[in-house]
């Protein structure tokens, strides 16, 4: 029996290498992976350039700490501003860590604005992550259930409404910051829409609030652009990021710009492990990859493809209520819970996800191909409408 604490309800399955968008387990069978462990694989699995700067890395130095520079850091950072347009970067190792560093440093811009209690606002439907502070501004009642006393200072309000936020302006006055995804992951793909997240800047400009962007799942190119919020035109204070700028090497991001910069100073906040000389690497691969391979424009293609040949394959069948996404962050809505889906696909070769009790998810690789988006829909269509029949 494993000694590994019983946290995850673990599909029946362990794999031992991959190449591209496929997987391969212990028995040797192949598994097109569609779920790209969680929006995490960006470049796909084993990918030469990433495998050989990481292994340079790892024969020169893996870890210093921040007690001293790091050039690789400092290169990655600049690379982030240059694509963000945005001004610091705080590195940390997971995206309920980066988006920590998010609230803790809205909660210092409140105090120094005399602010004794501050608050941010929040969304239903949210998820940032499973630390105290990012369980308690997540809006699920599943996953904080047990764990009360929550930390307080989050005020809720329903996702992609203006009129409520606009509300809690008039009758609170220890607001400081708004938080939110641009497309809620774990929320079911739902998407703000522009006018929304353009109605929310010129909201938090008004009262001087930061607004705090969750890019975690929705960032780095998965929707079409580097970050998501970009589809909007506008400019957050505060971005958080982690998932894909790793390729699987843990890293996460905080950045800031605007009312934000400059609000941290040494001994504010800080992290042993974050945006070491090996898990920066691996961003920076990460980075120039999809910029010399053009993979924002084949997430974009791809993901049209996946959306359009689903809805021509799913066309009339009961049950199916919705296809929806952003470039290769795609969900399939059904009318009821589907779970049971997970297993039949992986037992067919497909990795996908469900969340939201009803949202088939697929997050694959941003270097899916053509051929890989055809052998997703003819595996997964029929199986949806297996499921459907029951």
């Amino acid at each position: 029996m494993s000694h590994v604490m019983n946290t995850y309800g673990r599909q029946p399955v362990a794999f031992s290498h991959g190449e591209g968008a496929y997987l391969f387990d212990t028995e040797g069978k192949r598994y097109l992976d569609a779920l790209a462990g969680i929006a995490v694989s960006t470049l796909g699995h084993n990918h030469p350039d990433l495998v050989k700067a990481l292994a340079e890395q790892a024969g020169r130095v893996l870890h210093t700490s921040n007690l001293y520079r790091i050039p690789a850091q400092e290169t990655l950072a600049d690379r982030l501003a240059e694509l963000s347009q945005m001004d610091e970067v705080f590195f940390a190792n997971s995206g309920c860590e980066a988006n920590e560093a998010a609230i803790k440093l809205a909660r210092y811009y409140g105090h120094k604005r005399g602010v004794a209690q501050p608050a941010i606002v929040v969304m239903e439907q949210a998820f940032h992550g499973r630390t105290l502070a990012t369980l308690s501004a997540t809006g699920n009642r599943k996953v904080q259930a047990g764990f009360e006393p929550l930390v307080p200072g989050f005020i809720r309000v329903p996702f992609d409404d203006i009129a409520a936020v606009e509300q809690v302006a008039k009758t609170n006055h220890d607001v400081v910051a708004v938080m939110l995804e641009p497309i809620q992951g774990e929320g079911g793909i739902r998407a703000a829409h522009i006018d929304y997240l353009k109605a929310l800047r010129a909201l938090c400009d008004a009262h001087q609030w930061l607004l705090i962007v969750d890019e975690v799942q929705c960032g780095i190119g998965r929707t079409g652009k580097w970050f998501a919020h970009q589809w909007a035109g506008i400019e957050p204070d505060v971005m958080s990021l982690a998932k894909g700028l790793g390729s699987g090497v843990p890293i996460g991001a905080c950045l800031t710009s605007g009312r934000a910069k400059g609000v941290f100073g040494p001994g504010n906040h800080g992290s042993t492990f974050g945006g070491n000389p090996l898990a920066c690497t691996a961003g920076l691969t990460t980075l120039e990859v999809m910029a010399r391979d053009g993979l924002l424009d084949n997430a974009t293609a791809r993901g049209t493809q996946i959306r359009e040949w689903l809805a021509e394959a799913l066309d009339g069948v009961a049950g199916v209520t919705d296809i929806r996404g952003d470039g290769l962050m795609i969900g399939v809505e059904l009318d009821r819970p589907c779970g049971e889906l997970v297993g039949m696909a992986l037992e067919a070769g497909v990795l996908i996800n469900v969340t939201a009790e009803r949202v088939v998810r697929l997050l694959p690789p941003l270097t899916f191909t053509d051929a890989d988006a055809k052998s997703l829909i003819a595996a997964l269509a029929p199986l949806i409408r297996k499921f459907l029949s029951a």
